[in-house]
């Protein structure tokens, strides 16, 4: 397991967490039942990971998984060793990315981008753009659909981002928007891609699996 001493100038922060039924993907459990929200989480992270470790082929950047439920050592059993492995601790969603942030810019990064598990249509390609955005905007965001982001990217700690954002709703990244704005902060957008969130969202990843043809790690 690497450490975040070892962390590259650009670095890859992937939010998951530890695929347990009942605690995953709550809301398609009505659709999937709790083993299956599950395991579409399961795929689905294993799915992120693979893009992220192509893009590791391509350029110089170190993968963190920040994580929730489970520990380390589940983390590692599950997805392998390559990565940096750090609990996402306490606090709202806001709290966790600027601390997960804050210690990888610490560490020695110059450039992080976080993403979260639940956008099947980010590739290398996006991830890619994001980094080399980041040479000239402060901030890289990536829109969702449902009003919220896949994808932030910083060139230094800006936690006035994370404060004050009605996590979980349709406002998140208008409200974003608005502070970087304030900020005066020199903003790249990516293209706007949807979240597999809902049950009527799950088509999303079942196109991902057939036009792509993965079958996860195991």
């Amino acid at each position: 397991m690497l450490h975040l001493s070892e962390i590259a100038k650009q670095h890859l922060i992937i939010f998951t967490r530890y695929p347990e039924p009942g605690k995953t993907k709550t809301r398609l459990i009505p659709a999937l039942g709790g083993e299956g929200a599950a395991h579409l989480h399961r795929q689905m992270t294993e799915y992120t990971l693979l893009q992220a470790k192509e893009l590791q082929k391509e350029i110089p950047i170190s993968l963190e998984v920040r994580f929730v439920g489970g520990n380390s050592q589940l983390m590692q059993d599950w997805l392998g060793s390559g990565f940096v492995y750090q609990s996402q601790g306490e606090g709202d969603l806001g709290k966790r990315m600027e601390r997960s942030l804050v210690n990888a810019f610490q560490a020695g990064a110059k450039s992080v981008v976080i993403i979260g598990t639940d956008c099947p249509s980010i590739n290398i390609n996006i991830l890619a753009q994001a980094f080399a955005k980041l040479q000239q905007s402060n901030l890289v965001l990536g829109p969702a659909i449902d009003g919220g982001y896949y994808l932030i990217g910083l060139q230094y700690p800006i936690p006035e981002l994370f404060t004050g954002i009605d996590w979980g709703t349709n406002r998140v990244f208008q409200q974003t928007v608005d502070i970087a704005h304030q900020l005066n902060l020199s903003v790249f957008y990516l293209p706007t891609l949807a979240d597999v969130d809902r049950p009527e969202d799950i088509s999303i990843w079942e196109n991902i699996l057939q036009t792509r043809g993965f079958s996860g790690r195991h």
